[in-house]
């Protein structure tokens, strides 16, 4: 079944009462779930943000129903161990509707502005490597492990108390590069998460997502395939044009799409183009947070087609 949600930007003026608001409506009008973004800021200008594992936190137990997590946390900003502690833990507080997003890092404006180092991107990689190695290990092992990594290590460390989902939250990782991230993907993720490609483009990674986990002895359906990428929806076609104003998007093709523009049903066909290259999972980002009424409305007009 096609799963549809919604993705936050936590960063763009996200406070206690919009988040409340946009959980409540995520649940309330059918997504089966709800992402955020893992920034401090992605100013200039610099807006109101929650930390995100604070807010997944607080969605874990103030939801019951939908899958939710970062999209996705990057490794940069905390030790691996402290984030395979923290996902452990707000998975059993949901009873196991945490999915981990892990993912580099990339705004280099939000380290400097916050003392957090930011490395060249081979560096961030062989970090992201090392992190995927010892969440992996203290997530499934139900005994102490030993890992020596060049920016992580673990000697004899055992995650306590042990996750009440066998193996703990599902792991997720972000980014389309097909040299790099597709082959981690293969070895360490349950869900891969693609960002703004095109249907044809996403196609194209999904066979060769394929091949690489053939090559590891894996099956394709051993990864969920999903997409983040923008919407502009509009009730009528005047509504739709008047957040062109606000809001305009790059030109796409409408047989080969690279994100959602358009009424409910301009919308739905859009995302059919997607289903029909494999992706199994939507997170539609949203980005006016007040705007709960239009969450409704886009629930009434697109979400029938697929959540059956």
């Amino acid at each position: 079944m096609t799963q549809i949600g919604l993705m936050i930007e936590g960063q763009m003026g996200l406070t206690w009462a919009r988040w409340q608001r946009l959980l409540k409506a995520a649940e309330d009008y059918g997504f089966q779930c709800v992402f955020r973004s893992d920034h401090f800021t992605i100013g200039p200008p610099d807006e109101e943000s929650l930390e995100t594992w604070v807010s997944l936190t607080y969605a874990a137990s103030h939801t019951s129903r939908i899958e939710f997590g970062p999209l996705v946390s990057p490794i940069t900003f905390r030790h691996p161990a402290m984030t395979a502690r923290m996902a452990a833990a707000v998975d059993d507080l949901s009873g196991g509707r945490l999915v981990l997003g892990l993912g580099v890092g990339w705004h280099e404006r939000e380290h400097k502005q916050f003392g957090i180092p930011f490395y060249d991107q081979p560096t961030r990689i062989a970090m992201f490597e090392d992190a995927l190695e010892v969440t992996t290990q203290l997530l499934k092992s139900d005994t102490p492990v030993s890992y020596s990594g060049k920016h992580f290590s673990l000697e004899e460390a055992i995650l306590l108390a042990r996750p009440q989902r066998p193996g703990g939250p599902r792991l997720l990782i972000g980014g389309n590069g097909p040299k790099k991230t597709l082959p981690l993907v293969a070895q360490y993720a349950d869900e891969w998460n693609a960002v703004g490609l095109a249907a044809s483009e996403l196609k194209e990674r999904n066979k060769l997502l394929d091949n690489l986990l053939s090559e590891r002895g894996r099956k394709p359906s051993d990864v969920k395939r999903s997409l983040m990428t923008h919407i502009v929806y509009g009730k009528t076609d005047a509504e739709l044009q008047a957040k062109f104003v606000k809001d305009p998007s790059k030109p796409q093709s409408a047989d080969d799409p690279n994100h959602f523009e358009g009424t409910g049903s301009q919308v739905v066909d859009q995302i059919g183009h997607f289903v029909e290259a494999g992706v199994e999972r939507f997170m539609l980002q949203w980005n006016d947070f007040d705007d709960i009424e239009g969450i409704e409305s886009l629930a009434k007009d697109v979400l029938p087609h697929f959540h059956k």
